[in-house]
């Protein structure tokens, strides 16, 4: 039988706080929604911008979990709540307390990934290096802000033998007080791009706020640094400033330590030929993209900094494949032939606008198939925001797109910027483009579809997939199982 994640005491201890009602021996793990929490864990009764979770502790209790983690001055409210509680003064700062806790048994070697695009599938794509080597403990999803990371270091279990953690930002001093709770003994830094400039001066000020991530590496810890990007020397400099004796570049400049030497670009993968820390390595990417293939440098200098196997890193890197909204892939049976739908809905902004549509140009389309790309807002830009939307359609032209679909304010630039061929049609909204978009996409297209996340682009992709597939027959009495 496996160690409970926490027993009572120990949780009750690093949460400082105070027990009432049934004390169970063990907590099986650690959730802060009501929704997904399953029997015998601790909910944490977090307020959120749009829900307080102590609404919900009679419907945990109800649901077998452990106990609730609960605030104070809510306890009153909480007279009728039949089980284990805990009280705390607040609730998220127990949950920090108890992530220091994590952080404290663990033996882990321990990675964080910051970075302007690139962060979830780094993070996937080192953990999934790292798991070939020993037990790993990563975030699900992306879970990089204030409430994420520390819940995915709460839940850390003793036996992890590594650990990635994701950090994300959308101002200055929020890696800070995430990243010294983590301590990390190597910190990837993916790249450095104009997001989220609507908050920052410009872009060297993006990079000062992604560099709070060295103040909490470990002593005889590394930084892992995009060698490539323009940012590199600053970046550095701070490394060093906070004290990181050790720097590892990678990428394609002839003094990256981790450097790429020959790519294969595929439709469904990548196969690399690379330099790490003076190691030959050759491997293949399960999923497509250039950029990919620049992080997956960042993944095997950490797996080698961290004193993990780096040629069963490599050999694990085989088995990855695009995540939904981060480059999944749905092939639609239709009348006549198959549709490919690649789904990068997942957020958006310039750089990673770009790799999607580099990805577009890459895929292979069917006989008279066209490449399609539908876009919707990228947002938080500032007031370049237009200038930015514009610009990509010189990358779309690059990529051999044949069409493309734009919805939202912010891409009228974009739209008025394209050559009138490529003008597929727009909307104010990603549900706008759902009818000239059926009706347009044909056996042998490609369609790509991306935005922010506020342009909604994800239903969007959910909506071709229901309604452009031909519908499958159902199956007759005698084929039945």
């Amino acid at each position: 039988m496996s160690e409970p994640l926490w027993t009572f005491d120990a949780l009750t201890a690093a949460t400082g706080g105070r027990p009432l009602g049934p004390r169970p021996a063990a907590v099986a793990g650690v959730s802060i929604d009501s929704r997904t929490i399953r029997p015998g864990e601790a909910f944490f009764a977090i307020r959120g911008d749009r829900f307080d979770g102590h609404d919900f502790v009679a419907s945990a209790l109800s649901r077998g979990v452990a106990t609730a983690v609960v605030s104070e001055d809510k306890l009153p409210a909480l007279g009728g709540a039949k089980g284990s509680l805990i009280v705390v003064a607040d609730v998220l700062e127990a949950l920090r307390n108890l992530a220091g806790a994590a952080r404290a048994r663990s033996a882990a070697r321990i990675a964080a990934v910051t970075g302007s695009v690139g962060k979830t599938g780094t993070k996937d794509m080192l953990a999934t290096a790292l798991a070939a080597d020993g037990p790993v403990h990563s975030s699900r999803a992306s879970f990089n802000n204030h409430w994420g990371v520390p819940l995915t270091l709460a839940r850390m279990p003793p036996s992890a033998a590594y650990a990635v953690f994701e950090i994300g930002m959308n101002h200055p001093g929020e890696i800070e007080p995430l990243v010294k709770l983590v301590r990390p003994h190597a910190a990837i830094v993916t790249a450095i791009a104009p997001v989220h400039l609507e908050f920052f001066d410009d872009v060297a000020a993006i990079a000062r706020a992604k560099a709070e991530i060295f103040s909490g590496v470990v002593p005889s810890g590394a930084a892992i640094l995009n060698r490539d990007d323009s940012r590199y020397p600053l970046l550095a400099e701070l490394a060093a400033a906070a004290g990181i004796g050790r720097v590892i570049g990678f990428g394609q400049h002839a003094d990256a330590e981790a450097r790429l030497e020959t790519c294969s670009l595929k439709e469904n993968c990548s196969c690399i030929a690379a330099r790490i820390l003076d190691e030959e390595v050759s491997y293949k990417l399960g999923a497509p993209g250039r950029h990919l293939v620049q992080n997956s440098l960042a993944v095997l200098a950490a797996v080698a900094a961290l004193g993990g196997d780096l040629a069963k890193g490599a050999l694990a890197l085989a088995t990855m494949s695009p995540l939904k909204g981060r480059g999944a892939r749905h092939r639609l049976a239709v009348a006549g032939g198959e549709v490919t739908v690649i789904d990068e809905s997942y957020n958006a902004n310039p750089a990673s606008m770009r790799a999607a549509i580099a990805l577009l140009g890459q895929a292979a389309t069917g006989l008279h198939g066209r490449r399609i790309a539908v876009l919707g807002d990228m947002r938080e830009l500032g007031p370049a925001a237009a200038a930015m939307h514009a610009d990509l359609a010189g990358a779309l032209i690059e990529a051999g797109v044949d069409s493309v679909y734009v919805a939202g304010p912010l891409m009228q630039a974009l739209w008025q910027a394209l050559p009138a061929p490529l003008r597929g049609g727009r909307g104010e909204t990603a549900s706008d483009l759902e009818p000239a978009l059926f009706d347009a996409i044909a056996p042998g297209d490609v369609v790509m579809v991306k935005g922010s996340n506020a342009s909604r682009m994800g239903p969007l992709v959910e909506a071709i997939v229901g309604r452009v597939a031909t519908p499958r027959a159902a199956p007759r009495d005698e084929d039945a199982a």
